[in-house]
C-alpha cells in the first residue's frame, strides 16, 4: 500500500522537520490513525515529493521529518483549461474532483444565465478557497504533485471578454453537429466549457461561438453537468493523452 500523501504549502527540503498543516494533522491523526515512525509523502504543489516519517503526534499535531525527494510527475501531456459553469451543492465538487484526477490544467468557474448558484463578492470567494481544497484532496489522492489553479469565479460572458484565445475551445452541447471523434488532435493549449444544469442559453452559446468555441457533442445522450466534462477529460486523455 502506497504511503499517505499530504500538501505541505512549505518550501521543503531533506533534513527538514515540519508541523502538516492542521487540515492534514487531522485527516492524519483522527481519519488513518498514523502513529509515530509512520511513512508518509509530503508534497508542496510546485513539483516533486518526498518521503517523510512521522517523528511526534498530539492531538490534531503532527511533527514530520523529511528523507529523500523523489524526482516524479504524474502531470497529464495534455494542456486543458476546463472553463466549468457553477453547478450546485456537491456537483461542483465532484467535477473539479474527478477533473483533477483525470489530468485537468486548472480550472476557470464561470457563472451562467441558468447556474442554479450565483455567487459575487465574499461568498464567490469563499468558494473558490472551497474548491481549492477540492483540488488539494484530490491530489493527494491522485498522486499529482502540482495543484491545477482554479481562477476567481466571473460572469460567462466576462469571462469570455477577458480570456487569452488557445488554439483549440470546444464547447460541450448535445445537440453538435459534430461529435469528440471528429476532433483533430490538439497540438497546443485547449478549452473547455461545459455549462450548468439547465444548459446554457442560445446568448450564451452565441457569445461563445463568436469567440471561437466550436460546439461538441459526447454522444446521442444527455449528460448532467457533473459527468460531462470528467466523460469529455477521460475521452481526451484515451485519445491524446495517457491513459
Amino acid at each position: 500500500m502506497s504511503a499517505p500523501r499530504f500538501y505541505c504549502p512549505l518550501t521543503l527540503t531533506v533534513g527538514m522537520v515540519l508541523d502538516l498543516p492542521s487540515r492534514a494533522a487531522h485527516h492524519a491523526t483522527r481519519v488513518l490513525r498514523l502513529r509515530i515512525g509512520a511513512g508518509i509523502t509530503v508534497f508542496n504543489g510546485m513539483g516533486g515529493e518526498y518521503s517523510a516519517q512521522i517523528v511526534s503526534v498530539a492531538r490534531d499535531h503532527v511533527t514530520v521529518g523529511v528523507q529523500a525527494r523523489v524526482e516524479v510527475e504524474r502531470e497529464s501531456p495534455l494542456d486543458v483549461t476546463l472553463v466549468q459553469a457553477v453547478s450546485s451543492g456537491d456537483r461542483m465538487d465532484l467535477t473539479i474532483r474527478k477533473a483533477v484526477e483525470l489530468g485537468v490544467t486548472r480550472i476557470v468557474p464561470v457563472i451562467s444565465m441558468r447556474s442554479v448558484v450565483q455567487l459575487s463578492g465574499d461568498r464567490a470567494a469563499k468558494r473558490v478557497q472551497h474548491w481549492e481544497d477540492v483540488v488539494i484532496a484530490a491530489c493527494e489522492q491522485c498522486g499529482r504533485n502540482r495543484l491545477p489553479p482554479v481562477a476567481a469565479a466571473l460572469p460567462l460572458t466576462t469571462w469570455i471578454r477577458s480570456a487569452q484565445c488557445v488554439p483549440a475551445r470546444w464547447m460541450l452541447t448535445p445537440d453538435a453537429a459534430d461529435s469528440v471523434r471528429s476532433l483533430a488532435r490538439p497540438e497546443a493549449a485547449v478549452q473547455l466549457l461545459v455549462g450548468p444544469e439547465g444548459g446554457f442559453t442560445a446568448e450564451e452559446k452565441q457569445a461563445a461561438a463568436d469567440a471561437g468555441f466550436v460546439g461538441v457533442r459526447l454522444g446521442p445522450r444527455t449528460l448532467r453537468t457533473e459527468t460531462a466534462a470528467p466523460a469529455a477529460l477521460a475521452v481526451f486523455a484515451a485519445l491524446w493523452g495517457d491513459f
